[in-house]
């Protein structure tokens, strides 16, 4: 049922794009709406760079910090789309895609969304000096000899809790 939207959002928003274009277009002409056009995706690749740099960078702070940066990951998530709805012509795209790029507006939209995102796995702080994912306990002996399982060894189970399991009807 949740789906159910999407195509109609397919449809109706180059629909609309095409309408904004004819209604701006009356008012200051077809030339300077090209150009807002490629304003608007110049402008969409340059805050992509200047701000998804940064997120990266606050990602890295969290992961060396030991917490798990799921809000990070969203805001990363929500300036590439915010990217790629400025790189789409259209006025609609790009004032969603500026929406996006503020920091309140992905506030809002991670607090709307952030009890809905199951994270998956283990994440924990191994405490070594290098970071390294590699260095976790339990890969290792004591000795330090790397410990090799061959396929009958190991074997995963599926969980029947688990949300990717669930039959949506």
């Amino acid at each position: 049922m949740r789906f159910s939207i999407l195509p109609l959002a397919l449809v109706a928003l180059p629909l609309l794009e095409i309408a904004v274009f004819i209604i701006v277009g009356r008012y200051i002409g077809v030339l300077p709406v090209i150009g807002l056009i490629f304003l608007s995706s110049a402008i969409g690749g340059i805050l992509l760079r200047i701000q998804g740099i940064g997120v990266l960078r606050k990602l890295s702070r969290e992961m060396d910090a030991g917490r798990l940066p799921a809000r990070e990951m969203i805001h990363g998530a929500m300036i590439v789309l915010a990217g790629l709805f400025l790189l789409t012509p259209g006025f609609v795209t790009d004032i969603l895609g500026l929406l996006l790029f503020i920091p309140a507006v992905r506030d809002a939209a991670w607090l709307l969304i952030k009890d809905r995102i199951v994270v998956s796995g283990v994440f924990r702080n191994t405490g070594s000096a290098s970071g390294s994912p590699f260095d976790q306990p339990g890969r290792q002996d004591e000795a330090g000899n790397v410990i090799d399982l061959d396929e009958d060894d190991y074997h995963r189970e599926q969980n029947p809790n688990s949300p990717w399991n669930r039959r949506i009807d």
